[in-house]
């Protein structure tokens, strides 16, 4: 998978591309932490029969089995709430990439991120990464050209 974008990205671009990294950290750990939530989830329903409620006849927030189910159902919010999450976590990487000038397989690569647990948080600390030293190296070039062009 290339690492460097297919075309130099403008220094013009560099305010977008912090916004859009920022904006891509966010729902990188809102839906990993999100995914993780499911997983329990998934395992408390499948596995041990019981469902997250809210202000049932059990108490304000209890675990029910899911025949019984007579308040909110904590756990299928829990599994909305991921979908939309991960909605936006693509919508993020995305505009991520297409700002930085990468190619669609960099996006199917970071997409993964959202649906295998953890992996979100550590392809985006390596995306992360990658972008700010990318930009940081751009920057200092620029700096040297600058000062080399004012004789400084």
């Amino acid at each position: 998978m290339p690492t460097t974008p297919l075309r130099v990205p403008p220094t013009r671009d560099f305010p977008t591309i912090r916004r859009s990294l920022l904006f891509y950290k966010t729902f990188a750990y809102a839906t990993g932490v999100a995914l993780l939530l499911l997983c329990v989830e998934i395992v408390a329903k499948y596995v041990f029969g019981v469902e997250l409620q809210l202000g049932g006849p059990y108490g304000f927030i209890a675990l029910v089995p899911s025949s019984q189910m007579h308040g909110f159902n904590l756990s299928a919010t829990i599994q909305y709430v991921h979908g939309y999450l991960y909605l936006i976590y693509l919508i993020s990487d995305f505009v991520l990439i297409t700002v930085m000038r990468y190619p669609i397989t960099r996006f199917l690569v970071i997409a993964a991120g959202g649906v295998v647990p953890f992996l979100s948080f550590i392809t985006e600390r390596r995306v992360h990464a990658e972008i700010a030293g990318y930009l940081a190296e751009r920057e200092a070039a620029e700096q040297q050209r600058a000062g080399a062009a004012t004789g400084v």
